[in-house]
């Protein structure tokens, strides 16, 4: 997959003011968000001062700590109209396999969804670790095809198909084809 200069990093100044902002709010140590997370306290320090490139799996495991979603860490504020062109906006990249997610747009106060555009290709997938307690993931399958769902039963999607399946549980998102896309909705109940 070719990344572009502008979509190969992690928005880190908004990452890093939101960490320090929800662990501020958690009231929670470094040390101790750190360890709810299993990454090394160097890893969010580093994080929270803007630098470092973070995986989805090291920022879902310190969204999880802190007991906020994922959205919260990686979306700038947004304006009233808003409009993202495929290919843009801030790409967040898999460590164990060819996956990114794209936030396009995430819950207002009040509200518990986020809305994510992904891109994988074929390879081991991406297999992610329980989200905070009653999430609620739904995955409509744009291009190619792919195995999504639990981890121990996925479910092999073509264009147009549906899945929805506890976010809550190990799961995964398996790319069977080049060109593989699709909308994730990440339901907070």
């Amino acid at each position: 997959m070719e990344r572009t200069p502008m979509d190969s990093k992690a928005p880190l100044d908004v990452i890093a003011s939101s960490l320090r902002r929800h662990r501020a709010r958690s009231g929670l140590s470094l040390t101790e968000v750190a360890k709810r997370a299993g990454v090394a306290k160097s890893t969010l320090s580093q994080l929270e001062s803007g630098t470092g490139n973070p995986s989805v799996e090291t920022l879902w495991a310190l969204a999880v700590a802190l007991d906020t979603p994922f959205a919260a860490l990686v979306d700038p504020p947004r304006p009233k109209v808003q409009i993202i062109r495929a290919g843009d906006g801030p790409a967040i990249y898999s460590e164990r396999s060819d996956y990114s997610a794209t936030l396009v747009a995430s819950c207002p106060p009040n509200a518990r969804r986020d809305i994510y555009r992904i891109v994988a290709s074929p390879g081991p997938g991406r297999k992610a670790d329980p989200h905070m307690p009653g999430v609620v993931e739904h995955v409509i399958l744009g291009s190619g095809r792919a195995l999504v769902g639990p981890s121990d039963d996925p479910v092999e999607l073509r264009p147009g198909d549906y899945i929805a399946y506890p976010g809550d549980q190990p799961h995964v998102f398996q790319a069977l084809e080049d060109g593989t896309a699709a909308t994730l909705v990440s339901e907070h109940i």
